[in-house]
């Protein structure tokens, strides 16, 4: 199979059938072997009754239902997880994204063998309440993560199948999916100017909570792809520098005290002992996180867990 189509929902009964007939006229004119995959994600509305029916329509359609409202990224990663073709694309389906745009992102990973390409909606349809705070949250996604795209969260993007298959998504890591390939050694990653529509349909599923999980999503990202098999190197570098801080400062008075000014004023009336006391004690509680989160570490399953891209003999 060449392509999967995966599709989170949540509530867009009225918009499905005609993103299904899009796909499904894209599909035939590029003559692409293909699957939709529907995820719906605890939809309320009929969208599961919707997509029973869209499958007995046409045989490529196929669905997952949560019992309960997850998030997209939960219904991402099932998607990933069923999904088969050698090209994995992700839409979303209240018809923002536009079906026109897959043969192209298809070609761009097939035949430009990038291993991700990001839609870019360089012209958008969005109110200045959301298009700015984006503008800042992509900034500060290019300068953390290195990966210069211009659009971190759009939802139309395209990845090769091994990409799908080698990184886990949970909370809200959706927003940062190209990262977290990065990290997991893709480093072909690119990007397409694609068209952003109007919602046709519904209303948003993303409230101001986007706001900050986002930015704290993104540090985690971060940390997790550069620290998360060695948090010693984090946490211990830290707390070995505050604590010599704090003791230098200590010998320092105490050199100050019984070498130069002899002095008979007891160390703790000074400001800078507590300064001392107080970088000393964050050091250690820095050295310990570190070594709590080697030990939490080394009892993981997944601690020696390496991606394999190729080999060779037994």
């Amino acid at each position: 199979m060449q392509l999967s189509i995966v599709i989170p929902l949540y509530n867009e009964a009225e918009s499905l059938p005609e993103l299904h007939d899009w796909i499904t006229k894209v599909m035939d004119a590029s003559q692409l072997s293909y699957e939709i995959w529907f995820i719906d994600d605890g939809s309320k509305d009929d969208s599961w009754k919707v997509i029973t029916a869209l499958q007995q329509q046409n045989k490529a359609v196929k669905g997952l239902r949560f019992q309960r409202n997850y998030g997209k990224s939960a219904a991402l990663q099932v998607g990933f997880e069923a999904a088969q073709g050698a090209v994995v694309l992700t839409m979303d389906a209240d018809l923002q994204d536009s079906p026109d745009e897959i043969p192209a992102l298809y070609r761009m990973v097939t035949q430009d063998d990038l291993d991700v390409v990001s839609g870019w909606k360089k012209v958008r349809h969005d109110p200045l309440s959301k298009t700015i705070p984006t503008k800042l949250y992509n900034w500060a996604a290019r300068r953390i993560t290195g990966i210069y795209l211009h659009d971190f969260n759009c939802g139309l993007k395209a990845y090769k199948l091994e990409v799908v298959k080698s990184i886990e998504l949970y909370g809200d890591m959706h927003r940062y999916i190209p990262a977290l390939a990065k990290y997991a050694g893709f480093h072909n990653i690119g990007e397409k100017v694609v068209e952003h529509r109007a919602r046709q349909y519904g209303v948003t599923k993303f409230g101001l909570n986007r706001f900050l999980n986002g930015p704290l999503d993104l540090m985690t990202v971060a940390f997790m792809g550069k620290f998360g098999k060695k948090p010693m190197h984090f946490f211990g570098a830290i707390g070995v520098f505050m604590f010599f801080l704090g003791f230098g400062l200590f010998a320092y008075m105490g050199i100050d005290k019984l070498l130069i000014h002899h002095t008979a004023e007891r160390l703790a009336t000074r400001s800078d002992f507590y300064v001392a006391l107080v970088a000393m004690v964050i050091g250690v509680q820095f050295f310990m996180a570190g070594f709590i989160a080697e030990l939490i570490g080394r009892n993981s399953s997944t601690r020696n867990h390496y991606l394999i891209s190729s080999r060779l003999g037994e």
